[in-house]
């Protein structure tokens, strides 16, 4: 079951549960993602049973297919299940990535290695929730640079008291250039407009830590595969609590938040997207997300 948002042209932003390929209306129980959250905190299994008692008894269904589409004022589409929600990103937690970002850096990959071992986490904020694109939007590349790629992660969604309610899709896009040519321009490689994107729900569960499921990421250009790879969350180098409880140390979230919780896989140091890429991300029972790329 997935909490989901969508946009309908003739009733506007809307709130939904979809369940095998039925989206069921609740919008009049929950018309935010923000309104559940904050009523799910200490009762998560519980907040799960009223969307699903919700979505029994729900007026108005579509079939999943409907939502299907390129966003447009006129189109039925996904929105990214994020509302009042900032979403945070964790770097370096991959062994894979670990050793992209040392490649990038060169002389000053070193900063990565003490990162990787270090008891504290990289943390850092990414978007805000009205930034984030969603499933079959347009994702960003920025027009100063020439050596961008996504980064496809496991995202975990959680409620004000930062109990993780769900799961979703997440591609973090960054500019590897900027960020290696030092660590400090890491907010201008990772945050810009469009450099966010999240799958079209969020798998309801209540974990304490992360599945074990695999992660894939295929970009395609010009109706060709150019790019394939494969991870799993066994390779995780953190903990989902490790994350979480430096996430929320002096720092509160009173409409919940997102963490994305690093990527495994890296395209080779030659390739770069281009316009026009179409990127997907599949993450096992989780979900999907496609999106094509733009220069921003």
């Amino acid at each position: 079951m997935w909490f989901v948002r969508y946009y309908h042209p003739d009733h506007g932003v809307r709130s939904g549960v979809q369940r095998a390929d039925v989206v069921a209306d609740i919008s009049a129980k929950f018309p935010t993602l923000t309104s559940w959250l904050t009523s799910s905190v200490d009762n998560v299994k519980e907040a799960i049973n009223t969307l699903a008692r919700a979505a029994d008894f729900a007026q108005v269904t579509y079939p999943a297919t409907f939502f299907e589409n390129v966003p447009a004022p006129d189109n039925p589409h996904w929105l990214a299940p994020v509302d009042d929600q900032d979403v945070w990103a964790a770097g370096v937690t991959y062994e894979r990535s670990r050793e992209a970002r040392q490649e990038e850096a060169g002389a000053g990959g070193n900063v990565y290695q003490r990162v990787y071992d270090a008891k504290r986490p990289e943390l850092f904020f990414k978007a805000r929730g009205a930034w984030v694109v969603g499933h079959l939007g347009a994702i960003g590349i920025r027009s100063d640079t020439h050596w961008n790629v996504p980064e496809p992660e496991l995202t975990l969604v959680m409620n004000p008291a930062l109990e993780i309610v769900g799961l979703t899709v997440g591609n973090d896009m960054s500019s590897r250039d900027i960020e290696g040519a030092n660590p400090l321009y890491l907010s201008q490689a990772k945050i810009y407009t469009a450099s966010c994107a999240l799958g079209r729900g969020i798998l309801l569960d209540h974990i304490e830590d992360f599945p074990h499921i695999t992660i894939r990421l295929t970009i395609q250009r010009q109706n060709m595969i150019i790019f394939s790879d494969e991870t799993s969350t066994t390779n995780i180098r953190r903990t989902a609590s490790e994350l979480l409880s430096y996430l929320g140390h002096s720092l509160k979230f009173p409409q919940g938040v997102a963490l994305m919780t690093g990527t495994g896989i890296v395209p080779p140091g030659e390739f770069t997207l281009q316009a026009g890429d179409i990127v997907r991300i599949t993450i096992d029972k989780v979900g999907e997300l496609i999106n094509q790329v733009q220069v921003i």
